[in-house]
């Protein structure tokens, strides 16, 4: 655009006050009631597949910690007897058949659901990012022109890559695990009080070490994973705005400005990696020599309870009705063993469980940014009177219809008593004692009042900032007008639909936006149901077909994002090709010549002189070339309409438009 007069700060290079290039920090902080969020979303969409997953998790843990029970009746009920009888293993033989089968089935039972949870996982996960990429677009699309202006697009971006890859992290990983983990260890506490309450206290008591170091350490680890995501959104934010404005950083020659700026964000990641991996890297560690120390404990414990023969308090005695402390039996090798394997059990499940906390405190960081991306409020819409393809009787009565006329009409249903009325859309725009800030507390217009009458060109001149392009923003809503009225063939525009009044509406702007496809594509983006033939009609119309002629494949040349490889004055004759396709009442031109050459401007001025014989047209110009033969020519200065004319009476009148053309 010409130029933009809202609060939105300028960006200075990275090294001020504000980190990133002057874009606002994301938000660290994850929300409260994020995970119950996440929840709900996952099983509105995958509650069978997450009960099922849920069921398989449950038996694939069982089935892991089976092994330790299977362990001591092996030790007690076969291999002991087995050499203490004279028959040696003849006599346990059919048990030992047995109990190997049983244990067989059992693993192929924890092996199958273990294949089959992870399987069904990668299809829920994948699943759910394609779904909250969806939303996530969705809302995007709805949200007012106010919050790209006040958020960085890095940082936007950044929540489509990297939250969603720590979403996906803790959707398809840490959520398994944690479930998985949390039933092996109550699997495993349950098996242990059964075979000893005794070496079950030891292993509370190492496990109460195990939970303060990842208190300390695994938490701190957390909190520097959650800096690293900020970390990392601010960087990209920041190199999206460098690639963005390479040329202008060539151009002023400040690439070793940039690199310290780069420099400085980058070292902030890298301390907040450093300290989140170093933290992490150290958990484990500690925790293995934690539970390697519980192993040896456990062993001699345990050979001490069975030298001295003391009783083994348990939960398997009193299932078996021995409830008198002289009849408890000594604690067994094979409880002993079983024991070793449950540790060893334990301890590696706290372990991963920690493992996990990082990755569960980034993803649900993550998952806090998508949600609030997806709750930012849509751009606010009450209209209900809506655009209509239109026929006029003989009588002049206009009646709606289904076919394409070329006759628009607005459709205004009045509540009140049920009735329909149909107003010719002609462009006629008036602005009536309108206000507006960009923020309440700096008013940018105030009291401005103006009028269009349809085929009338009205101009705006002034100085950058003034609030010219302001006003074609209130036009087209944008932004909404803080006080005052904007009415449209008489309709105040807050009673019409944003889409139908936007429809009415063609805007060619100063930065034009092409897209990856073809020449013909971008054309067509004006009216996407126009023809091939209609395309280039209305890109021969304003000279733009110049473009096309330069390429071996024509219209169906390919564009790269951007227009890359395309002058700025050639992706401006696309932006016209548009709206000559779109064919609007009312057309906005924002310093949409000021990229082309000079002899281009001057086909395109000859050519509008045609195309806007009986539209309305707010042009928005430095040139003052391509403002002369306007209708009416209104100068902003000081929040308002400090002069207004045509272009000999405003230079009569010897003020700001006549320093201005004078060049004072």
């Amino acid at each position: 655009m010409a130029e933009q007069t809202n609060t939105k700060a300028v960006r200075p290079m990275r090294g001020m006050k504000m980190r990133g290039g002057g874009m606002p920090v994301p938000k660290g902080a994850v929300k409260k009631g994020t995970m119950k969020r996440l929840l709900k979303y996952l099983f509105h969409y995958y509650k069978a597949a997450l009960i099922i997953t849920a069921v398989c998790i449950v038996l694939s843990s069982v089935a892991s910690i089976v092994s330790s029970v299977f362990t001591k009746q092996l030790v007690d009920g076969i291999i002991v007897p087995g050499v203490q009888s004279p028959d040696k293993f003849g006599a346990v033989k059919g048990e030992l058949i047995s109990l190997v089968c049983t244990m067989g089935v059992l693993y192929l039972v924890g092996l199958i659901a273990s294949v089959a949870y992870t399987q069904i996982m990668a299809s829920v996960t994948q699943g759910v990012l394609d779904r909250f990429r969806t939303d996530m677009f969705n809302k995007m699309e709805s949200l007012p022109i106010k919050y790209f202006d006040t958020h960085a697009h890095g940082d936007i971006m950044s929540t489509y890559t990297n939250d969603t890859d720590a979403l996906r992290q803790l959707v398809g990983q840490s959520i398994p695990a944690v479930i998985s983990g949390v039933v092996a260890l109550i699997s495993a506490v349950a098996v242990m009080f059964f075979y000893s309450i005794w070496l079950t206290l030891v292993v509370f008591a190492c496990t109460a070490i195990m939970m303060a170091v990842i208190k300390k350490i695994g938490g701190a680890s957390s909190k520097f994973m959650v800096a690293q995501q900020r970390s990392l959104a601010v960087e990209e934010g920041f190199m999206e705005e460098m690639m963005k404005g390479q040329k202008v950083v060539k151009v002023f020659t400040h690439e070793e400005a940039a690199e310290r700026d780069f420099d400085k964000l980058n070292k902030q990641l890298f301390e907040d990696s450093e300290k989140a991996h170093i933290f992490g890297n150290i958990l484990m560690p500690i925790l293995g020599n934690i539970g390697n120390f519980l192993y040896v404990l456990i062993a001699i414990v345990g050979g001490l309870l069975i030298c001295f023969a003391a009783p083994n308090l348990a939960l398997e005695n009193m299932v078996n009705g021995i409830w008198a402390w002289k009849e408890i039996p000594a604690l067994s090798i094979g409880a002993i063993i079983a024991f070793l394997g449950l540790s060893r059990q334990f301890s590696q499940t706290v372990s991963q469980f920690s493992q996990q906390i990082a990755m569960i405190a980034m993803g649900l960081a993550g998952a806090s940014r998508i949600f609030e991306l997806m709750d930012q409020e849509p751009e606010h819409d009450d209209g209900y009177v809506t655009l209509v393809n239109a026929k006029k009787d003989a009588d002049g009565t206009i009646s709606e219809t289904e076919e394409r006329t070329n006759l628009w009409a607005w459709r205004h249903y009045h509540k009140a008593d049920n009735t329909v009325t149909y107003t010719e859309l002609t462009g006629d725009i008036v602005m009536e004692h309108v206000d507006f800030g960009y923020v309440p507390e700096k008013q940018v217009l105030t009291d401005v009042s103006l009028y269009a009458k349809p085929g009338q060109k009205i101009a705006f001149v002034g100085a950058t900032g003034a609030g010219k392009t302001t006003i074609t923003n209130l036009i087209n809503r944008f932004y909404d007008i803080a006080d005052g009225k904007i009415r449209y063939d008489g309709i105040n525009i807050n009673k019409i639909n944003k889409k139908d009044l936007r429809r009415s509406l063609g805007i060619v702007l100063q930065d034009t936006n092409l897209f990856t496809g073809t020449v013909m594509e971008n054309i067509r983006y004006g009216r996407l149901d126009a023809t091939d033939e209609e395309c280039i009609a209305a890109a021969e119309r304003i000279y733009a077909d110049r473009v096309a002629k330069r390429y071996p494949d024509g219209f169906y040349a390919k564009t790269e994002e951007g227009g890359e490889g395309l002058s700025a004055g050639e992706k401006q004759l696309i932006s016209f090709a548009r709206m000559v396709l779109k064919d609007p009442s009312v057309v906005i031109l924002d310093e949409a010549t000021s990229s082309v050459d000079s002899e281009t401007e001057e086909l395109i001025r000859e050519a509008l002189e045609i195309l806007l014989k009986d539209k309305t047209a707010f042009i928005v110009a430095h040139r003052l070339s391509t403002i002369r033969k306007a209708d009416r020519i209104l100068y902003i200065a000081d929040k308002g309409i400090a002069e207004s004319g045509n272009h000999e009476q405003l230079l009569a009148k010897k003020g700001l438009y006549y320093r201005l053309n004078a060049g004072l």
